[in-house]
């Protein structure tokens, strides 16, 4: 994946973020829950910002981050 794409990737897991956020703060009418969890919705999408952020410092260091548990 090329840095372009991660960076891509990354600004429009932030975006939906943001966006999640924004719906769940907003107030509803009692008794009508939303279609959609934006709870869980913003926490897929800070993931895979976090899963980017590390790809991304990865193509920085020129080297594949390890893990300090696994060997």
């Amino acid at each position: 994946m090329s840095p372009t794409l991660t960076i891509a990737i990354l600004l429009a897991a932030l975006a939906l973020a943001g966006f999640a956020n924004w719906r769940e703060r907003r107030p509803r009418a009692l008794g009508s829950p939303p279609l959609v969890s934006y709870a869980a919705l913003q926490m897929i999408a800070v993931v895979v910002a976090i899963l980017m952020l590390a790809h991304l410092a990865s193509f920085l260091l020129g080297h594949p981050l390890k893990s300090r548990y696994l060997g």
